[in-house]
């Protein structure tokens, strides 16, 4: 592929966070709606997760332009059971789904040890390790999963079947940041593949499947085509067991019914998320936390390995600015 030369522009990270919140203002959404999207999408650039973070506006824009989102939405919450919460978004954002739900799933777990959340009627576009690693600072352990629109060749076929259908896990850490992962699984997420053919990178073996059903290194080809799980069938299993946790325990539309509802506009579709929290000091007794730190250590004092989500927990101790793409830039401000 050529070597295309890329121009990239600082902004602070509150510059950022105020021109995505004053494009969503212009563009339908009310200050909370805004507020609550403008953090997720600040918190993924200074987090360098640059696929999830203004890469993303354009496609949420979208879905305001079309009507398909609630700009205005006000989620509710039903307490099913002491440990069971639904949280109906409202036809609007996952990010402010998260803001109402998510101190109530830890207050319910910090009671009980465990809790889940199943949110319905999203739309799920950003990372998730927002909502894991702040189960996390609160001290609990959090995992969270969403499907998405099919993309991904189940293993042995040729044809999108799943989401790229990531999952999230944190662990807290007495006076450390959390150990926090954050995956597809597909071979890689569908957003570094755009970012990749956007800038002309060729991708390794393995990750897709040209428009012809071969494989192929051009995400352009890829994006025709397939995204393959990672691992084969190992991959595949996940990515399906996130279908019916996603789907089958929220009650909300698997991969291929969120196609078959979904407006196209480039936006993400309607779907759902779940998300559980559990309190290691009442599951595992009051040794939990030194037992766990032993355990980090020692991996960590094996050379060469570093602990999921430190590179982005080190990206959050730099300087402010973050380099933005110039073409991005101009086409998220002519939202304005």
């Amino acid at each position: 592929m050529n070597d295309k030369k890329i121009k990239n522009k600082k902004l602070t990270l509150s510059e950022i966070k105020a021109l995505v919140f004053d494009i969503l203002k212009k563009q339908g959404c009310n200050e909370e709606n805004a507020n609550a999207l403008a953090r997720t999408i600040a918190k993924a650039e200074e987090d360098g997760a640059v696929s999830h973070g203004l890469f993303r506006l354009p496609g949420y824009v979208a879905s305001l332009q079309s009507g398909k989102v609630n700009g205005q939405a006000s989620p509710k919450i039903e307490y099913v059971s002491p440990v069971i919460l639904k949280c109906d978004a409202n036809n609007g954002f996952a990010s402010t789904a998260h803001e109402y739900s998510l101190p109530m799933l830890a207050k319910a777990a910090k009671k009980n040890g465990i809790s889940v959340l199943s949110i319905k009627g999203c739309f799920h576009f950003a990372a998730l390790w927002p909502e894991t690693e702040y189960l996390a600072k609160q001290n609990l352990v959090g995992f969270a999963c969403t499907a998405f629109k099919p993309s991904v060749a189940p293993a042995g076929a040729k044809e999108a079947f799943f989401g790229t259908n990531p999952i999230s896990m944190a662990w807290p850490r007495s006076n450390n940041d959390p150990v926090v992962f954050d995956m597809a699984t597909a071979t890689m997420a569908k957003g570094e593949v755009m970012i990749a053919a956007r800038d002309g990178h060729y991708l390794p073996d393995g990750v897709g499947l040209g428009e012809n059903g071969e494989p192929s290194n051009d995400p352009k080809e890829i994006l025709k085509g397939v995204l393959l799980p990672f691992g084969g069938y190992k991959g595949s299993a996940i990515s399906m067991m996130v279908e019916l946790f996603a789907a089958g325990l929220t009650g909300d539309v698997f991969s291929y019914e969120a196609q078959e509802n979904d407006n196209n506009d480039g936006g993400p579709p309607s779907g759902g998320e779940f998300i559980m929290a559990l309190n290691p000091e009442i599951i595992a007794g009051s040794n939990w936390e030194k037992h766990c730190d032993d355990f980090f250590q020692k991996l960590l004092s094996i050379d060469g390995v570093r602990l999921p989500g430190s590179r982005r927990h080190k990206n959050r101790l730099g300087d402010q600015y973050r380099s933005i793409n110039e073409e991005l830039l101009l086409k998220v401000k002519s939202f304005l």
